[in-house]
């Protein structure tokens, strides 16, 4: 008897030390599976920052690089010449704008030049992030400059973004801007208006960025700017007279192989200067930045800014001088 219990016991042990064996070996399966788990994860979370830095990068690209066009015009066969006379036959045509479909100013108002000076051409979007960056560094210096009689500024209104608003704001805001150049006199107050909706904290984004920005948003910049309640109001009262027009230069301008940047497309901001191509690479390239770059080119010192008499070496007609030399 005292043999089975003595067996029984041996037996009770090793169950015991079988069952410690398979305790431990599923302890060790589990903690196996678990940092199995932590790996899976921690690859997911690397790959998901991996993609958010990726992102990051390209919409800051998209952010620092020309807007290059894309409207229905430029993808088909139609000629810069078929353009044009599309252009020339839309019924309403704004009365300052010139055959080129460009809007001088000067200080002696709209379509007249300052003798002597140089004549830059500014062609842009409104939502164009590389036109806003151009409007805040330059634009200050260029009104000063025009108010003095030392430059004629000449003004491209472009809508090949306004497909990338929710709420046709190309069209709307450049509509208004045809309006206001026609109905106040006053350059100064155009001016001011595109300051106004390419400031920092106006300019919407584009496409899942975009914001809808209402006619009366638009309609207080314009105020703001100096242009009288009632032209504002008339300019975003949403007839959008001139939008057809507005449509068909933006077509036409797109198309002036003069105006295409080095890879042979058109992209936004486009600047010439006495109808040369100003190309913005060269004041990364130089290490200069835009006002001093500009101030070169025209052949202009910083100090001789808005002072009436003291023109640029360029005159009307001369090139612009490199920045790099």
């Amino acid at each position: 008897m005292s043999d089975q219990k003595h067996q029984a016991k041996r037996a009770t042990r090793a169950e015991r030390r079988a069952a410690e064996q398979a305790a431990q070996q599923a302890r060790a399966e589990q903690a196996a599976k678990e940092r199995k788990q932590q790996t899976i994860i921690g690859c997911i979370v690397v790959a998901i920052i991996v993609v958010l830095v990726a992102i990051a990068g390209f919409a800051v690209y998209k952010a620092m690089r020309p807007s290059n066009t894309s409207s229905s015009s430029q993808q088909s066969n139609m000629t810069v010449d078929e353009a044009y006379s599309k252009l020339k036959k839309v019924s309403t045509q704004p009365a300052n704008a010139d055959d080129k479909a460009g809007f001088v100013i000067s200080n002696k108002g709209y379509g007249q030049k300052a003798e002597g000076a140089p004549t830059v051409s500014i062609y842009m979007e409104p939502l164009c992030p590389g036109c806003a960056s151009v409007n805040r560094q330059l634009d200050p210096t260029l009104v000063k400059l025009m108010n003095a009689g030392q430059l004629n500024i000449d003004l491209h209104f472009l809508n090949f973004q306004n497909n990338k608003s929710s709420d046709n704001y190309s069209n709307r805001v450049f509509n208004g801007a045809i309006y206001i150049a026609e109905h106040d006199d006053d350059p100064d107050h155009l001016m001011s208006y595109l300051s106004n909706i390419y400031a920092e904290d106006f300019q919407p984004g584009e496409l899942s960025n975009y914001e809808p920005v209402s006619n009366a948003k638009l309609e207080k910049q314009a105020v703001k700017a100096g242009v009288s309640e009632d032209v504002a109001a008339a300019a975003f009262s949403g007839k959008n007279e001139y939008l057809d027009w507005l449509t068909a230069s933006n077509n036409y301008t797109i198309l002036r192989p003069e105006l295409f940047n080095s890879s042979g497309a058109f992209s936004s901001p486009t600047l010439t200067i006495n109808g040369e191509y100003w190309d913005l690479k060269q004041l990364t390239l130089a290490d200069t930045n835009m006002v001093d770059g500009f101030l070169k080119s025209i052949g202009l010192d910083a100090d001789q800014v808005g002072v009436e008499g003291k023109m640029p070496s360029i005159g009307a007609s001369g090139k612009p001088i490199s920045v790099a030399s």
